[in-house]
């Protein structure tokens, strides 16, 4: 049974460029845009997945979450610290490589942060931010806890919205491409598509490999354990708070890091990304998916997002959303790939044996 669990990685591959061939061989692979849009996207669904299946929570804060990692990308990698280049402390980033002088549209010389480091300083705040919002938030329980995540996301899009420095309602544009390693770039150059389509691709297997570790293994049981009687894992000695915690910060560092990938691919970052409205759709789309099914949320979302960039709708394209959410939740409440996935792991236990590992059922 074990050997099940890697069946799955070799189709989710044979997926990805099998999608890829298709959209080359009918001369669409312009689609891989907003594909790597969505999967990025998707990233922010699959953690808010892992709140809400196994934590039991329910968070109206992701889409600020999202913003804070844009953002502060955004204004770091773009905005001129020429005036500091003199001060100790900016010496001191300097040898650690973490200004980079560069010449901006005018060809005058300006001192900006490096991708990495702000990415770092990203990951940085929002585990700050998330744990002074969390520690108290995560004590409260049912709408109690929604309404105060929704406030923090609310008060997020109105400090974008009205913050020179964020470009209040134009945003911020002209956001450089970020070098990874081996000569990936994150970029929405049209001679990079191909490439930023398998970064993402690989970015959004990685996270689903590791959170498919962790809900398997003890901290899995405990937020289960949480999620189903939250009274009772107390009782038995789970530290209930500490886990909702920890599993809060996690999906606000998935957000946030979505977000500064989805900033430099796209080039900028608006308010509309921090609006209230995304944080809903966030939650909208885990539930679609299944939630505690991380695979079939990150499938769904990243279908549904798809079809919105690529304005499939129209202006109906709420209310579309609407229904097929309606539908999803009404008759597959689990999320509509569970089904397919009892199929396939049918069809994989008849064509596999069974022994050497039955005590590592999936």
């Amino acid at each position: 049974m074990r050997l099940r669990r890697f069946i799955l990685l070799p189709l989710l591959l044979a997926a990805m460029a099998g999608t890829h061939l298709l959209l080359r061989a009918t001369e669409q692979e312009y689609c891989l845009t907003q594909l790597t849009m969505s999967l990025y996207y998707a990233l922010v669904v699959v953690g808010l997945g892992v709140v809400m299946g196994y934590a039991g929570q329910v968070s109206l804060g992701h889409g600020g979450f999202f913003a804070i990692g844009g953002y502060t990308t955004a204004v770091l990698t773009t905005h001129d610290f020429s005036a500091y280049r003199d001060t100790a402390w900016a010496a001191l980033l300097k040898t650690a490589h973490a200004f980079v002088l560069k010449e901006d549209l005018f060809g005058a010389q300006i001192m900006v942060v490096t991708p990495w480091a702000a990415f770092l300083a990203a990951m940085a705040l929002t585990v700050s931010i998330a744990v002074l919002i969390g520690w108290p938030a995560l004590r409260l329980k049912g709408h109690y806890l929604a309404m105060a995540t929704l406030g923090f996301g609310l008060i997020v899009y109105k400090i974008v919205l009205g913050s020179t420095i964020t470009g209040a309602s134009d945003g911020i544009s002209s956001v450089p491409e970020w070098p990874l390693f081996g000569g990936l770039v994150v970029s929405g150059k049209s001679a990079l598509r191909v490439q930023n389509y398998y970064i993402a691709c690989c970015i959004m297997l990685a996270v689903l490999l590791l959170l498919q570790n962790m809900v398997r293994s003890r901290v899995g049981r405990a937020l289960l354990a949480i999620h189903d009687r939250e009274t009772a894992a107390n009782a038995m000695g789970i530290n209930t708070a500490s886990y909702k915690l920890r599993t809060f910060v996690l999906s606000a560092v998935l957000a946030s890091a979505a977000g500064v990938l989805f900033t430099h691919y796209a080039g900028g970052i608006g308010p509309s990304e921090a609006s209230a409205l995304k944080s809903v759709r966030y939650l909208a789309l885990a539930a679609a998916g299944g939630m505690a099914n991380l695979w079939g949320v990150a499938v769904i979302s990243t279908l549904i997002n798809f079809l919105s960039l690529r304005d499939w709708f129209g202006s109906y394209d709420n209310a579309v959303f609407g229904t097929m959410l309606i539908v999803i939740v009404s008759i597959a409440p689990e999320g509509p790939l569970k089904p397919l996935g009892q199929a396939v792991r049918r069809l994989f236990g008849k064509l596999l044996p069974s022994g050497g590992g039955s005590h590592g059922a999936a």
